[in-house]
């Protein structure tokens, strides 16, 4: 088992953390540098934490424990258009990142006004991608409640924000729903928006902690971290790529920035464990900028292929 981290500290002797992670079996699932400061999010095995708490002290770092690391995240926006974005988006995305989550930005093609609202077969598609969808609406209550049939069939968990106190029981398809962030032309920068951006934290990594018990029940063939290292290490043309985490950990898989069409085939050659990708996972197209999804098959595949 491993334990996710996110180690915040200077770029000055960062090499010793980095070695030390690989020393230990662990990995580097997102690296950023900010002017002088370098933030990594890792995974450690859970035997380990201590020997990386002891060397983040002397590096004067500081290291916090990252529930979202390890998992993409999509915040969906009614549209991205400048008249209608919920400021509160943006906030949303940048405060998951303060917690290791890997998140994505999408605005609805049709997602404006009550009357004209809609999604598409594709859009949805392009969300379930993902491992949890952050649906962000806006200050009208009744508004809220008619737009239930954005989400209201797409499978993976939903968590729906908006302006007023509603019931999770009034909007159907949702698994949950945190209040207090609704659409306002400023910055959440106050004490109760601070609070309600703590409050959707803490529901995304509950949601987040059952996924992980209930695919425990039923685990991938191998760890998502593995198949991210296996690629990075087997696959050159990943280092070309500029792209922020060219090779996104999800609960289940991977998601490649790489052509589909040019290097599936590469991606499905790379082994773990003395067997190919392709044989431990189905690897499609994604429909986000035709990058390479890889999605791990879970054990009980195996049974259904002896019969």
């Amino acid at each position: 088992m491993y334990e996710s981290l996110t180690f915040t500290g200077g770029v000055h002797k960062s090499e010793e953390i980095k070695e030390l992670i690989e020393d230990l079996g662990g990995f580097i699932l997102q690296e950023s540098i900010q002017q002088m400061e370098l933030v990594l999010n890792i995974a450690i095995p859970i035997e380990d934490v201590d020997k990386i708490e002891d060397k983040s002290k002397e590096l004067l770092a500081k290291l916090s424990v990252a529930p979202m690391a390890g998992s993409e995240i999509v915040i969906v926006s009614p549209t991205l258009a400048r008249h209608h974005l919920p400021h509160a988006a943006c906030d949303i995305s940048e405060y998951l990142r303060e917690f290791g989550a890997k998140d994505n930005m999408i605005g609805l093609a049709r997602g404006d006004g009550k009357g004209t609202s809609g999604i598409t077969e594709e859009e949805k598609k392009l969300i379930e991608e993902h491992d949890i969808a952050v649906f962000a609406l806006g200050s009208f209550e009744n508004c809220i409640k008619e737009k239930a049939f954005l989400y209201d069939d797409i499978d993976i968990p939903v968590i729906v924000t908006g302006a007023p106190d509603i019931s999770v029981d009034e909007l159907p398809g949702a698994d949950a729903y945190v209040g207090g962030l609704g659409r306002i032309p400023r910055r959440l920068r106050r004490g109760p928006d601070i609070r309600a951006l703590d409050k959707l934290v803490e529901t995304i990594e509950q949601i987040l902690s059952d996924r992980k018990r209930e695919m425990a029940l039923d685990a991938p063939l191998v760890p998502s971290i593995v198949v991210k290292n296996a690629i990075e290490n087997q696959v050159s043309e990943i280092k070309d790529v500029i792209s922020p985490t060219p090779v996104t950990s999800q609960l289940d898989g991977v998601r490649v920035k790489l052509n589909y069409d040019k290097y599936a085939d590469l991606i499905a050659d790379v082994v773990i464990d003395g067997k190919k990708l392709s044989e431990l996972a189905e690897i499609k197209k994604s429909f986000m900028y035709d990058y390479i999804l890889v999605k791990i098959n879970s054990e009980s595949s195996l049974v259904e292929d002896s019969n």
